[in-house]
């Protein structure tokens, strides 16, 4: 090093310090400001820390139905799924996540959401040779077949009058049944519930898919075990006169 000039010595030195520093000490480097909330874009951030919870890592399933289902995701267009995530299921437990309806997300979040779970999740080649159900009804149902329908496809699973058997829970508790809307339960029978062992609309009974009009019908069936006051164990009528 003897026959190098000191400021040849001296401006390789620093050019040494500045390629490990790009910024003056105390100032944070370039991209590393953390995010507003409403500036996050990243699929893996948004689904994580909003979806997730109850649909499942992965869209797996968890308390709510998995996202991940291709049955799911052939039955719902694009539309079905931001119109949910944006404005919620009234008297559910799905809350509106749109900043216009209270939530806490854009609508370009939401579009992140919509779109990326169809993108990441959807596999159609499982499901494009099925006669598939619509995603919702296409006539009124009837109360009195979709009890026989429900002997048919369910009973063996969720037990008599839907209160529950050794295969499957029961549906027609009253708090269940608070909790979910005409269209959750018609999306539970066509999807079923794969992470919990529950077959689709196809596996109930084999070789047997159930038509359309039988999973308006059922659902009719379990809409009119809705009681008024949910968790109650007396009536109205009870309280009236017991007071």
């Amino acid at each position: 090093m003897s026959g190098v000039p000191r400021y040849l010595l001296a401006a390789a030195i620093g050019a040494m310090l500045l390629s490990g520093c790009t910024s003056p000490p105390g100032q944070p480097r370039e991209g590393s400001e953390p995010l507003a909330p409403n500036e996050v874009m990243d699929f893996g951030k948004l689904y994580t820390e909003n979806c997730a919870g109850c649909h499942g890592v992965e869209g797996r399933g968890g308390a709510a139905i998995a996202l991940a289902n291709p049955v799911y995701l052939a039955i719902a267009d694009d539309a079905t799924m931001r119109k949910v995530v944006a404005n919620g299921v009234s008297g559910t437990s799905m809350p509106a996540f749109a900043e216009r309806a209270g939530g806490m997300l854009t609508d370009k979040q939401i579009d992140v959401i919509t779109t990326q779970v169809r993108s990441r999740w959807s596999r159609l080649a499982k499901v494009d040779a099925a006669n598939l159900p619509s995603y919702a009804p296409k006539s009124a149902g009837n109360v009195s077949q979709g009890e026989a329908v429900y002997k048919t496809y369910c009973e063996s699973c969720h037990g008599p009058n839907g209160r529950g058997g050794p295969q499957g829970s029961a549906i027609t508790n009253d708090s269940f049944l608070a909790l979910v809307s005409d269209q959750g339960l018609r999306t539970f029978v066509i999807t079923g519930r794969p992470e919990l062992g529950a077959p689709d609309w196809r596996g109930n009974v084999p070789g047997k898919p159930m038509s359309d009009q039988e999973i308006t019908d059922v659902v009719a069936w379990l809409v009119s075990r809705r009681v008024q006051n949910p968790g109650q164990p007396y009536s109205v009528s009870h309280y009236a006169q017991h007071p």
